[in-house]
């Protein structure tokens, strides 16, 4: 119950932090993806099942204060929680290589899937503009944010692992 608790409150920590304070920090109208980053590591850490709980739950709280199309980012999230979750076999938590690779693919396929979903069903096809000006833009300030806050929900997931 206590887990539960504690990655609600990451969760809505995370959104609060990635909607106030990195929008405020935003280079060129790109910010970082916190929700990405809590997602893909509750995924490798965690297993399927958490990463698509963890998941669904972000895309949601973005579904419901952002999002055009309620439920779009619930399921790229939930898919991103559960590829990650494939992974959880090989994780091995003090090297960051893995988590830094697939929180980066991650957001590649987050962007890519949005850039799917919102532009061509509007026949919009401009996909190299949209691919260097924001999905590589945000994938690299989220790698370089990603750098300073993992070890901090690694620990707070190890923290949760040896309380259970």
């Amino acid at each position: 119950m206590k887990r539960k608790i504690v990655i609600a409150l990451m969760i809505l920590l995370c959104f609060l932090l990635q909607s106030t304070v990195f929008q405020a920090l935003a280079i060129g109208s790109i910010s970082p993806n916190l929700m990405i980053i809590l997602t893909a590591s509750f995924g490798f850490m965690g297993g399927r099942k958490e990463g698509m709980i963890v998941g669904f739950f972000c895309g949601l709280l973005e579904d419901i204060f952002y999002g055009r199309l309620l439920g779009m980012h619930a399921i790229i999230y939930m898919y991103i929680g559960y590829g990650n979750g494939q992974f959880n076999r090989i994780f091995y938590g003090d090297d960051i290589k893995l988590p830094l690779s697939l929180i980066s693919a991650s957001e590649l396929i987050y962007g890519l899937g949005t850039y799917m979903i919102m532009f061509v069903m509007r026949s919009r096809f401009a996909f190299f503009h949209y691919l260097t000006s924001i999905i590589l833009p945000e994938l690299l300030y989220t790698v370089i944010v990603t750098l300073f806050i993992y070890r901090l929900i690694y620990k707070i997931n190890v923290r949760l692992k040896t309380d259970s």
